[in-house]
């Protein structure tokens, strides 16, 4: 029996199947390499869903775990520490509010548990009726029953309907549709810049501007789900940092704390004097040790310029994805931004572009019948770029042999 069927068979009795059976299992990690208990080596081009952008273990990050471990763990939420307060004028920093107040807590849904709550206390300050959401189709927002109702995605709603009936979906691409939706019955608008879970999808600008327009005319607050594009992934810091838009709040988790679990909903303006004492709460929000991970990525980051380097590693993966595209009749286009990009397929044959890149040691996802997700490490090496993308080729190839023939044209043109 293999490690992996050894694990499946201990996890089929005792861990609530939430998900699919497990298509690999590691044992330790480095840099942006997964390793089994067989030895072999596994390229993540996965990133643990666009998490661990500094790579796996990174010294600096471990380094500032332990000693925080060793120091102070856990306080509550009635004390003050000072890695949580700190973390909270980093973000401010790096978002460039002077105003931001920020609420630290567990993941990225608890992020935009927090955001949604807030929205609708502002809203109902105006008027008690004042809580419905606008959110787009394709988004994906969480698991808690508020950001699972925030999720564009039907099938994920059936299994738990009735929801509370309180969002309003609209199509990802109508600035039109979004203007219409904000009512004076909003309370806030929540979108992602690119849409991570709903195929790798960019928002065009026109509709955050129209989501910001809305939320003014309205008084409503613009939230930005950065919970996958936040911390470098897409470029900047934060993904709307390259729109014409500023949000409200913001809300990210992820890669804060580079596999550690955290997340944070920081707001500016109007929006920082909306929750009191009491409004919103979370044991373990600003726990130490995971805030001091998040100081330390952060740090790590500016002090090893991985912006930058980020940049040059994904013009090369993009450029590398579009000669593939340019000579295989199954890839049609690249859609994304900076390291979170979507390899799109003629055919919905994109499981097997995984398991065939699987079959070869490199790790990708489907994130849509025709889409391949790839988001690699913001560390990842030139070298190991290269590597991804004729491992990509390869399999691509493979599929191609036994996919029927198809036109050659993107989804947003077969449409």
């Amino acid at each position: 029996m293999t490690h992996l069927d050894e694990l499946q068979a201990r996890a089929d009795r005792r861990i609530m199947h939430t998900y699919a059976p497990g298509k690999a299992a590691f044992v330790r990690g480095q840099g942006s390499m997964l390793f089994d208990a067989e030895g072999n080596a596994w390229l993540d081009l996965l990133c643990g869903l666009a998490v661990t952008n500094l790579g796996h273990a990174h010294p600096a990050v471990a380094h500032a775990v332990a000693e925080q471990a060793k120091t102070l763990v856990h306080t509550s939420n009635l004390y003050l520490t000072d890695p949580a307060i700190a973390l909270g004028e980093t973000l401010a920093r790096i978002l460039g509010w002077e105003d931001a107040n920020v609420f630290l807590c567990q993941c990225g849904a608890t992020a935009n548990e927090a955001a949604i709550k807030l929205a609708r206390k502002h809203g109902k300050a105006q008027r008690d009726d004042k809580v419905r959401l606008v959110a787009l189709e394709g988004s994906f927002h969480g698991r808690t029953l508020a950001t699972l109702e925030a999720t564009g995605q039907p099938g994920k709603h059936a299994p738990f309907a009735p929801l509370a009936g309180f969002v309003d979906h609209v199509p990802y691409d109508d600035p039109d549709a979004v203007r219409a939706a904000v009512t004076e019955q909003t309370c806030g608008v929540l979108v992602e810049v690119v849409q991570g879970e709903g195929g790798v999808r960019p928002v065009p600008d026109e509709v955050l501007i129209a989501a910001r327009e809305a939320c003014d005319a309205q008084d409503a607050l613009l939230i930005v789900d950065e919970v996958q594009t936040g911390i470098g992934r897409t470029g900047p810091w934060f993904a709307f940092q390259d729109t014409p838009v500023v949000p409200d709040v913001v809300t990210v988790a992820k890669a804060l704390a580079n596999g550690l679990p955290i997340g944070a909903c920081v707001a500016r303006g109007q929006a920082t004097k909306t929750f009191q004492p009491g409004d919103h709460a979370t044991t373990f929000g600003g726990n130490p040790v995971t805030s001091a991970a998040a100081l330390a990525v952060v740090r790590t980051i500016e002090q090893e310029a991985v912006l930058s380097t980020a940049h040059r590693r994904a013009e090369r993966l993009r450029n590398g994805l579009d000669e593939l595209v340019a000579t295989s009749p199954l890839a049609v286009g690249v859609r994304g931004r900076g390291m979170l990009l979507g390899l799109e397929l003629v055919a919905p044959v994109a499981s097997d572009v995984e398991v065939a890149c699987r079959d070869r040691k490199v790790l990708v996802n489907a994130v849509g019948a025709d889409v391949v997700r790839i988001a690699p490490p913001l560390t990842i090496s030139r070298a190991e770029v290269d590597q991804a993308l004729a491992t990509l080729a390869d399999a691509v190839d493979e599929v191609a042999t036994t996919t029927q023939p198809a036109d050659h044209t993107s989804p947003k043109e077969r449409s």
